[in-house]
């Protein structure tokens, strides 16, 4: 596994290319009370890390879904399983990601595709200036139209020209969108899917996402475009939308089920705000149970003076890795 900001255990000598991103604080750097085993070296380029840290992401909202910043360390309690963890590292920068689009142009996409589109515009306008991006869309087959690029631009112009045409090939979408994040710059990452419908000619299968979306430090925000409730929404429909719901919670994203499509360009808006208003929360398990074992991560915030409610969403847990 891949060292990424927040969302699973680093592994030793991993390398992370990162350009004009800083190194995270930590609180434990300075520590007079014993080492931690981790290990930051920074050149102008090339991010070098060996380390033990769980970093996990969580997103803290309002009522309303608006990101809320400014909340400090204390102010969260992390639990691997039923004990409680001392977090030694914490950061809430505004800092780059690397984002891919999964974009769903099969036919039924077709009188979808122009707000579609503005939600990609969104997306794009809203996002860290720096960050990067790539596309995949697929319909009987999944493609990398646009590879990752510091060129929002690229984007823009390949989605301007896409057609709606075949069946939906929703899981390939996203496992080519993960293959393609192999090649990210930033350790912040992130897939936004924007369907309208369930699964139909995939080779991949649920149990292979499910498993994949576990191993992997990357977001996964999921616009569902569903069609009103009635009798026109199929079971399998369902069935797509809530396997969505479920692997983005996972992942510590979410899932947005969008009925009016005046709804998109405003929750591709919301998703940007969400990537640049986190809280990364690291601390360093019990080195002694390197069993490869699935390890759950609870999270409890307290929500300070001033304050409204809060709501918060963070990566459920990661692999372990094995001696």
């Amino acid at each position: 596994m891949k060292f990424g900001l927040g969302f699973i255990l680093i592994q030793s000598f991993c390398l992370a290319l990162c350009a004009g991103q800083e190194a995270p604080n930590s609180d434990a750097a300075n520590s007079s009370k014993g080492p931690v085993s981790h290990e930051v070296v920074q050149t102008d380029t090339v991010l070098r890390v060996r380390s033990d840290l769980v970093l996990i992401p969580v997103t803290v909202t309002d009522r309303s879904g608006k990101a809320v910043s400014g909340l400090a360390k204390e102010h969260f309690t992390l639990f691997e399983g039923d004990a409680q963890q001392k977090i030694t590292h914490f950061t809430s920068e505004d800092t780059p990601a690397s984002v891919g689009i999964i974009f769903d142009v099969s036919d039924s996409m077709g009188p979808k595709l122009n707000k579609a589109r503005e939600a990609v515009n969104a997306l794009l306008s809203d996002a860290n200036p720096n960050s990067e991006f790539f596309l995949v869309t697929f319909s009987t087959r999944a493609a990398v139209i646009v590879p990752m690029t510091n060129r929002p631009e690229e984007i823009r112009k390949s989605v301007e020209g896409l057609r709606a045409d075949g069946s939906t090939a929703l899981l390939d979408g996203v496992r080519l969108g993960m293959t393609e994040m192999e090649h990210a710059r930033y350790t912040r990452k992130a897939l936004i899917i924007i369907s309208d419908g369930e699964d139909n000619s995939s080779h991949w299968t649920v149990s292979a996402l499910k498993a994949a979306v576990r191993q992997q430090d990357i977001l996964i925000y999921s616009i569902a475009i569903t069609d009103p409730v009635g009798p026109n929404v199929s079971w399998t429909q369902r069935m797509g939308e809530a396997l969505l719901k479920e692997i983005a919670g996972q992942t510590g994203g979410r899932m947005f089920s969008v009925i009016k499509l005046q709804q998109l360009p405003e929750i591709a808006d919301k998703i940007s705000g969400w990537l640049r208003n986190q809280y990364v929360l690291g601390y360093v398990p019990d080195r002694s149970a390197m069993d490869g074992t699935y390890r759950t991560v609870r999270l409890k915030v307290v929500r300070p003076k001033g304050y409204p409610r809060l709501h918060a969403v963070w990566r459920q847990g990661y692999y372990a890795p094995k001696e």
